[in-house]
């Protein structure tokens, strides 16, 4: 995980970079940043936080893309094409400057190629911290997650994730609650489970020693 102001970045910037999963932006959303640039040099997928003094204000996720040049031998001519929906969202800037309407209004389009747990991913991250959501991306993000809330799920139960596992039960129906909470299970997270079944966090047993008495 890597911290970044603005300044200048130069090409060779994630040489060597194996475990890069986010940037992380001491700066308001809505403050000109780096972050065009940074995403464009990372065509894998990779997440972005704006924290300003520490204070998570949004996240954001952009995919993975590919790009391709194939040569038409005789003719000599490049074609250039470019797979995934992860293009499209890098290009959603004004100058420097993040637009989250037109981010969010990139997602229908990437629920006819990205994959369920993408899609999971990018609502997750915009309903969790709604900066700037306007009600109708609010309601198409939710609409998705309450269709797929077991998928959206199982990455927030392997890492424990209570806050946001309590936004996708919100939104389930009884059935995906019944397949959350089967998973809770195997995982051996029982407050996920009792949060999934019950809607309560379980109590903790008090412990006495002989003090008490």
């Amino acid at each position: 995980m890597r911290r970044f102001r603005a300044g200048n970045m130069g090409s060779d910037l994630f040489t060597n970079c194996r475990a890069l999963d986010r940037f992380i932006l001491d700066a308001a959303p809505d403050a000109p940043t780096g972050l065009k640039k940074l995403v464009a040099a990372v065509s894998a997928d990779i997440g972005a936080v704006f924290a300003p003094g520490g204070a998570v204000q949004a996240k954001v996720f952009y995919p993975e893309y590919f790009e391709f040049l194939d040569e038409n031998t005789p003719a000599h001519i490049f074609n250039h094409s470019i797979e995934g929906e992860g293009y499209r969202y890098r290009q959603c800037f004004d100058g420097s400057v993040l637009r989250f309407a037109e981010y969010d209004a990139a997602f229908p389009q990437a629920c006819v190629g990205e994959s369920e747990k993408t899609l999971c991913r990018i609502a997750l991250d915009r309903l969790c911290i709604p900066y700037a959501l306007l009600p109708e991306a609010q309601g198409i993000y939710s609409a998705y997650l309450a269709a797929h809330a077991a998928s959206a799920a199982a990455p927030l139960i392997a890492r424990r994730d209570t806050e946001s596992l309590q936004l996708v039960l919100k939104l389930a129906d009884e059935e995906n609650r019944r397949q959350i909470a089967l998973a809770c299970s195997k995982s051996g997270w029982s407050e996920g489970a009792a949060l999934t079944l019950g809607g309560q966090r379980p109590r903790r047993q008090k412990t006495y020693d002989f003090d008490d008495l």
